[in-house]
């Protein structure tokens, strides 16, 4: 095999895929695989929805970008959608989650300079939390591993522990400008937060003054079987991010916030040159629309009451390897007393694809069309890596 040049952030396995369809994906052997990853929980259509394929095609006949210099129709009606179905009264378009979050952050912060509070700059996340991989993201995950050997903490970041409302409350002063969440974990072990938590924490943002902002970039965009994760507890935050499942597979963040929230956002201090390009709105539009559909969603809860169902047979099947399973709708997560790296491997030797995430979590994000069959072939995959494991063990 030739040396490669692409910077070794990454151990990817052999296979190269080279075509998906739904919940399959082959690689460029003829292999055909159990997708219940997703790109990490992105392409929430499946593989090639006909639907989004379709919104991409016409629009790269007509035009691909203009940049923000311009109004983009898209944007407009996308904007609207949003602000339909969520507490937000604006919204700015990204590439990413991980500009999403930084929007998010400077947001809050341009909001208490507008309020003549300048001093109230700290952020508070959560032990476990990921936000992305930018300089900003990485101060406001809980995670001190992504921040070694890139030079000092930036000043203005704490973490709390995780779903310790006292011990939250402690850290909270004059300084606060907002406290950062994921309704469900991703990175940190595939766990959600408890609906009261939140209920909780929005009081708390009432009561001392600083925003509330939710992380839904891997839990938002129907994985939990509502539109974003925090509906469960009929709270609101003041901004959101939101990114991956949004664009089905195609590159689209997006932040979005109250007017209140957002009112340092002012002309000139936030931009972007490809967020929001005409092609990303054709797909983001075709995919909210048909994640929007009712039905999608009662397909999303049925079957994550089957993939519940599954995993917590497989915990009562293997005692000795499986702690708990983690998780809410179709982000799930198994909780393992070993290392689930292995696991994951011998998983994609059987054709299945599945993710791992910190404190020993394999992981499931898979396609929000993914059928019961194709559940029921996952959960006898793990059941048989985990029975040879425990033989394995054993011996």
């Amino acid at each position: 095999m030739t040396e490669s040049h692409i910077l070794p952030v990454y151990s990817p396995p052999e296979q190269i895929f080279v075509r998906g369809e739904g919940c399959w994906i082959w690689d460029d052997k003829g292999d055909k695989y159990l997708d219940c990853i997703a790109g990490i929980a992105v392409n929430a259509l499946g593989h090639a929805s006909p639907i989004l394929q379709k919104a991409l095609t016409e629009q790269a006949a007509k035009l691909w970008h203009t940049s923000n210099m311009f109004k983009v129709k898209g944007q407009e009606e996308l904007a609207a959608k949003y602000v339909r179905d969520s507490f937000a009264e604006v919204v700015f378009f990204t590439n990413s989650g991980t500009e999403a979050i930084e929007g998010a952050l400077k947001t809050a912060r341009k909001y208490h300079t507008a309020n003549n509070n300048p001093e109230r700059v700290d952020i508070i996340g959560f032990q476990g939390s990921f936000h992305g991989r930018s300089y900003a993201a990485i101060n406001a995950s809980g995670n001190p591993s992504y921040l070694d050997g890139f030079g000092p903490r930036l000043p203005g970041f704490i973490q709390a522990p995780w779903g310790d409302l006292d011990a939250l409350k402690a850290l909270v002063g004059p300084t606060t400008a907002a406290v950062i969440i994921e309704p469900v974990q991703g990175e940190g072990g595939v766990r959600a937060v408890s609906d009261e938590y939140l209920r909780g924490l929005r009081k708390l943002a009432d009561d001392v003054g600083f925003l509330l902002i939710f992380d839904e970039v891997q839990s938002g965009a129907g994985r939990t079987g509502k539109m974003w994760a925090h509906h469960w507890a009929g709270v609101t935050p003041d901004i959101m991010a939101v990114a991956k499942g949004v664009g089905g597979g195609f590159p689209l963040g997006a932040f979005m916030a109250t007017r209140n929230a957002a009112k340092g956002m002012v002309k000139g201090v936030h931009g972007t040159t490809f967020g929001g390009n005409p092609l990303a709105m054709a797909v983001g539009n075709a995919c909210y629309d048909e994640l929007s559909k009712p039905a999608l969603m009662e397909h999303v809860n049925k079957i994550a009451n089957h993939l519940t169902q599954g995993l917590e047979s497989l915990k009562d099947r293997h005692p000795d390897l499986v702690v708990a399973v983690t998780g809410r709708g179709l982000l799930r997560g198994l909780k393992l007393k070993i290392d689930p790296k292995p696991i994951q491997g011998m998983l994609r030797d059987r054709k299945v694809l599945l993710g791992v995430a910190g404190d020993n979590v394999l992981r499931l994000a898979p396609p929000l069309i993914i059928d019961e069959v194709q559940v029921s072939q996952a959960i006898d995959a793990i059941d048989a890596v985990l029975a040879a494991q425990a033989v394995q063990a054993s011996a």
